[in-house]
């Protein structure tokens, strides 16, 4: 079992004040904490490693450039890839979706041609697609939080191109079933994406076994630093697809009447990469590990039984998202107050959670809310913590 006092105590941040009370941080969908071996391992390489990769021939650009592709071979271990010419390196999620609109969309798509996603999607997975001028087709929700899969068949046409889905929804915590959607897509020979920004951090993802054509996710929101990011894709669609950027690294020559352009994975990696943060992701996913998948899974899986029974048993509170299989996501409002108003409440007793419409706007528009109150949590939270989020609650209802 996963000892709370031992993870916390890799984490600086937790022993702050707010407000002179011990910080609960609950934000963890938003952003996670960074582990005291991730932070070494940034200020390591600035003060030991710092040179630019690649091309350079004197030892510390050779020193940085091996540690930066053994950071690219523990991300293919991590999601099980076959190659590590399979894994571009992003600034997060959202870069790693709009390069894939730019780029699959260029090779394969025109304007009006249809992109298949679903209800519950981040705008990073929606935007894109309209900037390209695509059309959106939506697999609707069900009551409970569920993506309604009997409607996704006849959503294809002739004209669909993509299926986009995330992986995890960052406000109702539904786990989405990959696999039978990647299934449904390959037999009608459709791609198919996943934002996995909110799953990668709580589940085990192997891309080969859900056959998944492309997948992506933040590094901020698996206990690495900000600013980097992935791109899975197999290998056969990279070589199909055109780069998103021109520049550094992603050229094997340059002429002003032609260029040509590099072996993947450099094709899509125009200009310096972020080599420190490319090796703290590296850590952080080995840090992960290292508690092994089925603690994590039943650490986080606890916390989120606990807090949803005592949330429950609050009266005026309506908790959204019932699915069957769920994430450590908890998102509620209190009857008759603002999300606005319950997070900066919260905030004043040291509580950090997320209010708003998280980046989910025509899911916020079918639920019939404005917002809501998010709760998230991750390996270094614990119960005591989830019962001063409730003590919190019962304050706000009280002043309302």
């Amino acid at each position: 079992m996963i000892n709370d006092k031992i993870i916390r105590a890799d984490f600086p941040i937790l022993q702050e004040k707010i407000y002179g009370r011990p910080l609960v941080y609950l934000d963890n969908a938003a952003t996670t904490q960074k582990p005291l071996c991730v932070i070494e391992k940034l200020k390591e390489g600035y003060c030991h490693g710092n040179a630019n990769i690649h091309r350079g021939v004197h030892f510390l650009s050779r020193q940085a450039t091996e540690a930066h592709e053994a950071a690219r071979r523990t991300v293919q271990q991590f999601l099980h890839a076959d190659s590590p010419a399979e894994i571009i390196f992003t600034r997060g999620t959202t870069e790693a979706i709009n390069m894939l609109a730019s780029s699959y969309g260029r090779a394969f798509m025109k304007p009006g041609d249809e992109v298949i996603v679903s209800a519950m999607e981040h705008h990073s997975n929606i935007v894109p697609w309209q900037l390209q001028g695509f059309v959106l087709k939506v697999i609707p929700l069900t009551e409970c939080g569920e993506l309604d899969l009997d409607a996704l068949p006849g959503l294809f046409s002739e004209r669909t191109r993509l299926v986009s889905v995330s992986h995890v929804s960052n406000v109702l915590g539904t786990v989405n079933p990959v696999d039978e959607i990647v299934r449904t897509a390959h037999r009608r020979g459709v791609p198919v994406l996943v934002d996995g920004a909110q799953a990668v951090a709580h589940r085990p993802v192997d891309v080969q076994a859900l056959d998944v054509d492309f997948y992506a996710f933040s590094g901020h929101k698996i206990y690495a630093p900000t600013g980097i990011g992935i791109l899975y894709g197999k290998e056969k669609w990279l070589d199909a697809i055109p780069p998103y950027q021109g520049g550094g690294e992603m050229i094997e020559s340059v002429s002003f009447e032609k260029t040509t352009y590099n072996v993947l994975p450099y094709k899509f990696e125009a200009g310096t990469p972020d080599f420190i943060g490319s090796t703290a992701l590296a850590v952080a996913l080995q840090y992960l590990e290292a508690f092994g998948w089925d603690e994590v899974m039943s650490h986080e899986a606890r916390l989120l039984s606990y807090a949803t029974a005592r949330l429950e048993a609050v009266a005026g509170i309506r908790i959204f998202g019932r699915a069957r299989q769920r994430s450590g996501v908890l998102s509620f409002l209190p009857d008759g107050v603002h999300h606005y108003d319950t997070g900066m409440i919260l905030d004043r007793l040291g509580i950090a959670i997320r209010t708003g419409h998280h980046c989910a706007e025509p899911l916020m528009k079918a639920l019939g809310v404005e917002g809501t109150v998010r709760a998230s949590f991750a390996l270094y939270n614990t119960t005591d913590e989830i019962d001063a989020l409730i003590a919190g609650v019962e304050k706000v209802k009280s002043m309302f």
